[in-house]
């Protein structure tokens, strides 16, 4: 049985924090969490000051395997968690972003195309930064139910390449 995963939530939202509007966020990755042996470590809602936002994945880091960060991944004046990322992580994983609007645009058209959505990583951990919406969130998380362990045993030193060599040199004539 594979090791749980341990996870934080950053969900930038003005709205959210300032009480107007409720997370739908939390609840959404709780269930996804019961169902992929994850747990739910650290939670913060910030709005979206780029400095809040850079303490606050920083912090989250510390806690978490993989950062889940949603919100401000558009191109407007307020969205900045790209920006705010970007200003810790160590590496880009431009995949993950190309991945999600891929799949994003069946149900979104190309408005998926102006998505910023996009994974980074800091230490042994990785941030993923990706739109608000339930909906977005959800594509993010099948994405990641692909991927994470493997992820995160890359980030914790493993190496694939002999597993992945001696799969498929079964295959293979000699």
């Amino acid at each position: 049985m594979k090791s749980h995963i341990r996870y934080a939530l950053v969900v930038t939202s003005d709205r959210v924090k300032k009480g107007i509007k409720k997370d739908k966020i939390r609840p959404l990755l709780e269930g996804w969490l019961e169902e992929n042996n994850g747990v739910l470590v650290y939670y913060r809602v910030v709005g979206n000051k780029l400095n809040e936002i850079v303490d606050t994945v920083k912090t989250a880091v510390t806690y978490a395997d993989i950062v889940l960060v949603t919100g401000g991944t558009g191109p407007g004046p307020r969205d900045k968690s790209i920006e705010a990322v970007e200003l810790v992580a160590e590496k880009k994983l431009e995949g993950l972003g190309e991945e999600h609007r891929f799949r994003s645009r069946e149900s979104v058209g190309l408005r998926a195309s102006i998505s910023r959505v996009s994974g980074y990583t800091l230490g042994e951990s990785l941030i993923v930064v990706t739109p608000g919406s339930p909906n977005a969130v959800k594509v993010m998380l099948e994405i990641l139910s692909e991927i994470a362990h493997h992820i995160v045993d890359a980030l914790r030193g493993a190496s694939h390449w002999d597993k992945h060599h001696k799969d498929h040199s079964k295959h293979m004539k000699t």
